[in-house]
C-alpha cells in the first residue's frame, strides 16, 4: 500500500521528452532551472509518499459525509491540506501577478501525477481549483481576478466547477439552471449534480463556475453563459459577506473515489444565488471549455497516476508472494518469476511510461504555445496541444483501468479482497473513463473538431514529424516496425479524409479505435525516442552507474514496440472495416 514517486522517469521524460533545457531558455520559464525541477519533484514525492498515501485507504474506507448540512471531510484530510496549502502547491504554473509561480505546465503536471498516485480522493480538489485559477486568469474580470485568484493560488479557497444536470449530462445545451440579472449581478436558480467537492470542510470559501441561461439566451450550447458563484460573497473591503444561497443538498454514493464529497447542489433556494458573469453573456462554453480542456489534460495523468499506483502494488506483491515452482526449477519461487506473471507486470510498467511520455509531451505542448517567440511556432505548439488533448484524456484513462484490472490479477483472490487496497485502485480509474466528457466523445471530439475540420492537417504534420526521427544503430529493428505502424496511421488517416464527409455515421462508429490507434502509435514514437535518448547519454558518459534505470527503460522500450505497438494493425482493421458491423442491426434486435 506504499507508495513512491518515480521522480527519476518523471525527471527523464521531462528532459528528454518535453526539452525542459528548451523550456528554461524562453524567458517565460527562465526560472525552471534544472536544480529548482529535480527539488521540488523530490519535496513533492516526499509530501506525496509521507502525507498523502497514508491516507488513501482511510479516504476509501471512510469518505465524506454530509452531516447537519456540513460536508466533512475524512480523518486527516483538513491537516493533509493545511500542509498541502503552507506547502504553496496550487502556485507552481500560476499567475506570477497573483502569487503564482509561472512555472512550466509539464513540471506542475508531473507534480499533479503524485498526488492522484499517491491519493485521487484528495487530489481531485487541487486539480479542480488550478484549473479553475486558469481559467479565471484568462476570462475572468479585474474584479474577478483582483478578488479570487490569489485566494484559489495560495489555496486559502478552492474552486468547483458545475456543468452538469440530471437531464444534462453530455449534453450540456439542454441544461435548465436560470441566471436573471440583478443590478450589475445575477441571480441563479436551478440544480447542478456530479460536482466534485461542490462542498467540504477544508477551506473557509469555495469558488464555483457555474454554466446557466439568462431569459432570452438562444437555445441550445450557444445561448449557456458561465458565471462565478461563491460559496461565500467578497465584499467592498475584501471581507466575506453572509453565505450565499446555495447548498450541498446530498452526496452521491460512488463505485470509487469515496473521500472525493460529490454534491448535488442547489443553487437559489430562496431568493437565487448571487453570482457576477463571466465572458460575455451567450459565451459561456467557450469560457468552459478552457477549464475543461485543462481538466481533461488533469483526468489523463489520473489514468496514468492509478496505473503507476497499482504497478508498484503488484510489483512488490510478486517479489514477496511465493507460489508455486519456477519453469525450470524444483523450489517454490516468487510469483514474479513465473513468465506469465512477468509478461503482465511488463506490460504494465510499459503502459505507465507510455502514458506517461504521452501526457507530458502533450502538456509540453501547451507549455510552449504560450512561451515561444514566434507566432507561427506558437500556432503549430496550440494545434498540437489541441490535437493530442482528447487522446491523452481518453488513452490514458482507458489504459489506466487496464493497468489497475491487471493489478487485480497479479493478486489473484487476494486482490479480489479489499483488504489488500488493489481492488481500490480499480474501482478509482473507473471514473476517469466517464467524468469530463466520456471517452466516446472524446473520440469524437479527435475525429470530428480535430481531423475532419483542418481535413488532417495537424496529424499529419505529426505524422511527417514522427517519420522524421533520426534512426540510431542500436534500434533499426525498432526504427522498422515503428515504420510500419506509421504509415498504417498514415493509410488510416486518409481512408478517413475520403469518406468523412458522405460517411459520418461510418467514420463516428469506429473514432474510438482512431483514437486508440493514434494514441498507441504516437506513444510508440515516444518510446523509441526515450530509448535512443538513454542510449545517448549512456554512451556519453561512458560510466556504468546509473545504468540499471538505463538498462529498464531500453527494456520497457522494446517490450512496448515488441508487444504493444503490433496491436495498431488490429485497430486499424477495425476502423477501415468495422463501421459497417457495427450499424448494421436493426434497433429493435437489440
Amino acid at each position: 500500500m506504499t507508495y513512491t514517486a518515480p521522480v527519476d522517469d518523471m525527471r527523464f521524460v521531462l528532459d528528454a521528452l518535453c526539452d525542459m533545457g528548451d523550456l528554461a531558455s524562453l524567458p517565460k520559464f527562465s526560472e525552471a532551472t534544472g536544480d529548482l525541477v529535480g527539488q521540488i519533484l523530490g519535496e513533492a514525492g516526499n509530501l506525496a509518499a509521507g502525507v498523502l498515501a497514508p491516507l488513501n485507504r482511510v479516504g476509501d474506507e471512510q469518505g465524506s459525509v454530509l452531516e447537519n448540512g456540513v460536508v466533512r471531510t475524512p480523518d486527516g484530510f483538513r491537516d493533509a491540506y493545511r500542509t498541502f496549502k503552507e506547502g504553496g502547491w496550487n502556485a507552481l504554473a500560476q499567475d506570477p501577478a497573483f502569487g503564482g509561480m509561472g512555472l512550466p505546465n509539464s513540471l506542475a503536471f508531473a507534480v499533479q501525477e503524485m498526488w492522484q498516485s499517491a491519493n485521487m480522493g484528495f487530489a481531485l480538489n487541487p486539480l479542480l481549483t488550478q484549473g479553475l485559477a486558469q481559467a479565471l486568469a484568462i476570462h475572468g474580470s479585474d474584479a474577478q481576478k483582483r478578488d479570487y485568484l490569489p485566494k484559489l493560488i495560495s489555496g486559502e479557497w478552492t474552486g468547483a466547477m458545475n456543468l452538469t444536470e440530471s437531464q444534462a449530462g453530455s449534453d450540456v445545451g439542454a441544461l435548465r439552471t436560470k441566471a436573471v440579472r440583478d443590478g450589475d449581478q445575477y441571480r441563479i436558480t436551478g440544480q447542478k449534480i456530479f460536482i466534485s467537492y461542490g462542498d467540504h470542510d477544508l477551506t473557509e470559501n469555495i469558488v464555483h463556475l457555474v454554466l446557466a441561461r439568462t431569459p432570452d439566451a438562444a437555445p441550445g450550447s450557444r445561448g449557456i453563459s458561465l458565471f462565478l458563484v461563491p460559496k461565500y460573497p467578497v465584499l467592498a473591503d475584501g471581507s466575506l459577506g453572509p453565505a450565499n444561497d446555495l447548498r450541498a443538498v446530498s452526496l452521491e454514493e460512488k463505485l470509487g473515489i469515496h473521500a472525493s464529497p460529490t454534491c448535488i447542489m442547489s443553487f437559489g433556494d430562496n431568493e437565487g444565488a448571487l453570482a457576477t458573469l463571466v465572458g460575455e453573456e451567450q459565451g459561456g462554453m467557450a469560457c468552459m471549455f478552457t477549464l475543461m480542456n485543462i481538466a481533461r489534460l488533469g483526468v489523463g495523468i489520473q489514468g496514468l497516476a492509478i496505473g503507476e499506483r497499482a504497478y508498484q502494488q503488484a510489483r512488490d506483491f510478486a517479489r514477496t508472494r511465493v507460489q508455486s515452482r519456477a519453469a525450470g526449477s524444483k523450489d517454490p519461487a516468487s510469483i514474479i518469476k513465473h513468465p506469465d506473471v512477468r509478461r503482465m507486470l511488463m506490460e504494465m510498467r510499459t503502459q505507465v511510461e507510455a502514458m506517461r511520455a504521452l501526457a507530458y509531451r502533450t502538456i509540453a505542448e501547451w507549455d510552449f504555445a504560450v512561451a515561444a517567440g514566434d507566432e507561427a511556432a506558437r500556432t503549430q505548439h496550440q494545434d498540437r496541444l489541441a490535437l493530442l488533448t482528447p487522446v491523452v484524456k481518453a488513452w490514458c484513462t482507458d489504459l489506466g483501468f487496464d493497468v489497475a484490472s491487471l493489478g487485480v490479477q497479479i493478486h489473484g483472490g487476494a486482490g479480489y479482497i479489499e483488504e489488500t487496497g488493489a481492488a481500490q485502485h480499480l474501482r478509482d480509474a473507473r471514473i476517469t473513463s466517464i467524468y469530463e466528457g466520456t471517452n466516446g466523445i472524446q473520440a469524437l471530439d479527435l475525429i470530428g473538431r480535430k481531423v475532419l475540420r483542418d481535413k488532417g492537417a495537424a496529424l499529419r504534420a505529426l505524422i511527417a514529424e514522427m517519420r522524421a526521427e533520426p534512426g540510431h544503430s542500436d534500434f533499426y529493428d525498432l526504427h522498422g516496425q515503428l515504420g510500419q505502424a506509421i504509415e498504417e496511421l498514415d493509410a488510416t488517416l486518409s481512408w478517413i479524409l475520403d469518406r468523412g464527409e458522405d460517411e459520418q455515421t461510418l467514420i463516428l462508429a469506429t473514432a474510438v479505435p482512431f483514437l486508440h490507434l493514434t494514441g498507441t502509435v504516437v506513444a510508440g514514437w515516444l518510446m523509441l525516442k526515450a530509448a535512443v535518448a538513454m542510449a545517448a547519454a549512456v554512451n556519453e558518459t561512458g560510466s556504468e552507474s546509473g545504468t540499471d534505470f538505463a538498462a529498464a527503460k531500453i527494456a520497457t522500450s522494446r517490450f512496448y514496440l515488441a508487444n504493444i505497438l503490433p496491436r495498431y494493425r488490429a485497430l486499424a482493421a477495425q476502423v477501415t472495416g468495422g463501421g459497417e458491423t457495427i450499424m448494421a442491426m436493426d434497433d429493435r434486435l437489440f
